[in-house]
């Protein structure tokens, strides 16, 4: 149904949505032909749907929908997600769609009666982390086995630092003000420049297409860099190298400036930041530290800004 470079996505017999030759998305973008196409239903029609499913809230405009340019011209045509291709597949009347919810359902009812579903597809390509997850449930099984006084003291020693976190981020008593006070000349050109260098390789890899870090508006990414780095009365706002470190991770993240690859981007950025600056971050900022804290920057809510990025910023200094 949707083609770009290695991804296709397209509907089995039995209704289920598949990706070809793609495993690893942060997310999937079709226009409303080839959301009309996977459902076999008229563009008008899918055109209608989209149309109500915006207006009733049902997804989130702002990260559902985006604008590209068409190759070789200057048209801008709309781009909708994952989210409101199967919110079509909900609505649209044909026999494809009833099949795309016949399976959705049986899906759904497995996942809600069992605790968990199954692709038996994607898991054939991902059998290692399957076998990682396994050993974690297993961990999780263990917890109604005797423990040693001498093993929870041990616990208690090499996570101290989490303890702390943890408590601080409850009662938001962690300071907002970074720690490491220099001076680094670095432009958005730069980091952009890497950041592409990133979508090469993710694209080698087939973990990324060509709407990776395309910027939705001129300028956006720009924009952004911009505000990390503004100054007032002489001074720079953000004045610590940590603190221009978090913001940048935040704001790419929740501004989305590209049509795709936001939160990777933007955690390139953090790192590719503090890495120019010379902080010795790796043993603290580990890759799961990382995606963690991106996930956490994009799943909160905007009121809660200041929260996150004194969480981020005690992260940073526990690293002493």
């Amino acid at each position: 149904m949707k083609k770009e470079e290695n991804i296709i996505i397209y509907q089995t017999e039995s209704g289920e949505i598949r990706l070809k030759a793609d495993f690893k998305r942060e997310n999937v973008w079709a226009t409303q032909a080839q959301i009309a196409d996977l459902f076999s239903i008229e563009r008008s029609v899918a055109t209608k749907h989209i149309k109500n499913i915006l207006k009733d809230s049902e997804v989130d405009v702002k990260s559902n929908v985006q604008k590209m340019h068409i190759p070789n011209s200057d048209k801008l045509v709309y781009i909708y997600s994952l989210d409101v291709i199967l919110a079509v597949g909900y609505r649209a009347k044909s026999v494809k769609a009833i099949y795309f919810r016949r399976w959705a359902t049986k899906t759904l009812r497995e996942h809600i009666t069992k605790g968990y579903t199954i692709n038996k597809k994607l898991l054939k390509n991902n059998y290692e982390q399957f076998l990682k997850d396994v050993e974690s449930i297993k961990l999780i099984s263990l917890g109604k086995a005797n423990v040693k006084a001498d093993d929870v003291l041990e616990l208690v020693k090499i996570f101290a630092t989490t303890w702390f976190s943890l408590d601080a981020y409850d009662k938001e008593s962690f300071s907002h003000k970074g720690f490491t006070k220099k001076i680094i000349n670095v432009e958005a050109k730069e980091l952009y420049t890497d950041i592409l260098k990133l979508k090469d390789d993710l694209i080698k890899r087939g973990e990324a297409t060509s709407f990776f870090a395309q910027e939705r508006a001129g300028n956006s990414f720009e924009g952004i860099f911009g505000n990390v780095f503004q100054s007032a009365f002489g001074e720079d706002v953000y004045r610590s190298i940590e603190e221009k470190a978090a913001h940048l991770l935040y704001f790419i993240v929740k501004d989305h400036p590209f049509v795709d690859g936001n939160k990777r981007s933007a955690a390139f950025s953090f790192v590719w930041f503090l890495r120019k600056a010379k902080i010795d971050f790796m043993e603290i900022i580990t890759r799961q530290v990382l995606a963690t804290l991106t996930l956490l920057v994009a799943e909160s809510n905007s009121k809660e800004k200041d929260k996150i990025i004194g969480f981020i910023l005690l992260i940073l200094k526990n690293k002493k």
